[in-house]
């Protein structure tokens, strides 16, 4: 891309070093106007550095978004619908925050006539997909500034001396190499990198920062109770919540609790393997109560057929497709199944554990006439499954019988 074809870039800031450096860097390689967007997705930061960093550097228009009901709402509870895990564990924290900031960001764009939009995700990571796959699927003809993959900032002895360089300030502990770097938000914490890149070491306890130890958690079970509308969590305890307010209260618990660790190696879009520790204690109680209210609800197909397309839909999310068709079909198909998801679930949380102890619904397809050890008066005739089981043997005795004869499978 042209230095001069850009004059108006909107950049996803958070006000710490790299994107610090990074307005700095588009403010004297393409000598463009920057606006800066700092999103607020409940990562436990005080924002108000931020805006004044930007100020110093005179950007003019300085966008701070409190975006924490629209992330649950419209992207963390969509994806809970269909219990999304990725590779069996990971509860996707990161790639589900990455479609709202480039959402917001081209909002911005067109609300201030900016011509580009830019990033600060290495040339190494999935970010850098994410963001750029839903720029594209947004606004097909924007133009994307990547600095990490057009600078020769190639080192943090680089990027400091810029910073110095540029009179950009640095806090103390960015001196030298961070220990390990991390990305937060109302659903979860990551850290990844530095002295957590050994996959047979175990990650030190400073890591950990939403969860307490398991060890160290209470030695009596607190039990709780959570309430679901159409496939949402709409109350804890009796208590109706907004959605970033619920979840809010769920990693309270599960902090209080150690529920919700994971020390993961993941299979990035790019094509290698990373190792993350993550912390996702809300996320987890959530899941849990979410698949035992549907373990009623469901009818046994849809919830097996939902269960055989999840691992599609939570690798859509994981490498950035957001945005895609195909996605959204999904979305269509899982919502679908959730107007029966209603209902009163209690759970049992003790020492990083998540238990379900009970369950109810007024859509409940659970019979306790049907399956009771006791007389059912006539709710289920057992004769009958001697023709089923017969039925369904009958490919196996042909198959065998063949078999015999010496025939292949």
């Amino acid at each position: 891309m042209a230095v001069k074809d850009v004059k108006k870039v909107v950049l996803a800031y958070s006000g710490g070093l790299d994107t610090s450096v990074i307005l700095k860097w588009l403010q004297t390689t393409y000598n463009c106007e920057v606006v800066t967007f700092t999103a607020d997705l409940g990562q436990g930061e005080e924002l108000g550095p931020a805006r004044k960093k930007a100020e110093m550097f005179g950007v003019k228009e300085i966008f701070v978004d409190d975006l924490r009901e629209t992330f649950v709402r419209d992207f963390v509870f969509p994806m809970f619908r269909a219990n999304t895990v990725y590779e069996g564990q990971y509860l996707l924290g990161t790639s589900i925050a990455r479609p709202l900031i480039a959402q917001r960001q081209i909002e911005i764009a067109e609300q201030v006539g900016a011509d580009a939009v830019a990033h600060g995700a290495t040339g190494k990571g999935n970010d850098q997909v994410r963001f750029e796959l839903s720029y594209y699927a947004l606004k097909p003809d924007i133009k994307i500034i990547a600095p990490w993959r057009e600078w020769d900032l190639t080192s943090r002895t680089k990027l400091l001396d810029f910073a110095e360089q540029h009179q950009i300030p640095i806090a103390k502990d960015k001196r030298g190499e961070a220990p390990f770097s991390v990305d937060a938000n109302l659903l979860h914490s990551s850290s990844e990198g530095k002295i957590l890149e050994d996959p047979a070491q175990e990650a030190d306890e400073i890591v950990y920062q939403r969860t307490i130890r398991p060890e160290d958690a209470p030695d009596k079970a607190t039990v709780i109770a959570i309430d679901f509308e159409n496939g949402d969590p709409v109350a804890v305890d009796g208590v109706a919540l907004s959605p970033a307010a619920l979840l809010t209260r769920l990693n309270e618990l599960g902090k209080a609790n150690g529920i919700g660790r994971l020390d993961l190696v993941e299979n990035r879009f790019v094509g290698m393997k990373s190792r993350g520790v993550y912390e996702t204690p809300g996320g987890t109680i959530l899941l849990a109560a979410h698949r035992a209210i549907e373990s009623i609800t469901l009818d046994r197909e849809a919830a097996h057929l939902k269960d055989s397309l999840m691992p599609r839909y939570a690798e859509l999310i994981y490498n950035g497709f957001w945005f895609s068709p195909e996605r959204r079909m999904l979305q269509a198909l899982i919502d679908t199944s959730q107007h029966s998801v209603n209902g009163r679930v209690r759970l049992k949380l003790y020492k990083g554990n998540v238990t379900c102890v009970g369950r109810e619904s007024p859509n409940s397809l659970y019979s306790m006439k049907v399956v009771t050890f006791e007389d059912d008066q006539g709710a289920y005739d057992q004769v009958d499954a001697k023709g089923f089981i017969k039925l369904n043997a009958l490919r196996l005795r042909l198959g065998a019988m063949a078999g015999r004869r010496g025939g292949a499978l």
